[in-house]
This record gives structure tokens, sequence and C-alpha cells, in this order.
């Protein structure tokens, strides 16, 4: 396995209970980067979901898309109780991964 190879769920917001995003990756930092300079068109890029106020590590891919599923499913009220059980002030965790804070536009 690669080293830089880690799967991952994960929640982006575009703001404090603002627009919520549920994702799967195998690269964190990687996929907060591409979130946060709009690499990729679509949902994200639109609605400025670039903070990541959620992550849980999974053992394999299969496992990670598996809990993304669950959690896509599940009615909003359970996301921001999942994201607040860990992060009830809503901290941008890229931060405390290595990235630099995002422009306070940008901000939740």
């Amino acid at each position: 396995m690669h080293a830089d190879f880690q799967p991952c769920v994960y929640i982006t917001a575009s703001a404090r209970h603002g627009t919520l995003y549920t994702g799967v990756t195998s690269h964190l930092i990687q996929r907060i980067c591409q979130h946060r300079d709009g690499s990729f068109d679509g949902f994200t890029k639109l609605y400025g979901v670039k903070t990541l106020v959620w992550f849980e590590l999974a053992g394999t891919m299969h496992v990670a898309i598996a809990r993304e599923k669950q959690i896509k499913n599940w009615q909003r009220r359970w996301k921001i109780e999942l994201i607040e059980v860990t992060n009830p002030e809503w901290r941008d965790l890229a931060e405390e991964l290595g990235l630099p804070p995002l422009p306070s536009s940008s901000r939740t």
C-alpha cells in the first residue's frame, strides 16, 4: 500500500450550519486542497464548501465508501450532531493537518 493512501470519509461545510458535503478519498489533504482551490467543477465549488469540519479514517476504501453512503442518507440534523460531537466550534480541521488557514472571506 502507498504511504499516502489512507481511506477516509469526510464532511466539508460552507459555514457553521451551512451547506454540507460528504465525500470519500484515499488522500484527505490532497482532496481538501482540491476543494479549497476549486479544481473540480460541481457542488462544492458552486456552494463554496471548503472547510473540513469532520473526518473519519477507515481501514479500506470499501469501508470508507460504505460509511460515506450511510452518512449521505442521514438527515441533516444527524450530520450536524456528528460534526458537533468532536468539533462543536466548527473549526477548520485542515489547519490541524498542516494546511494554511482559509482566507477570511472563505471561513466558516
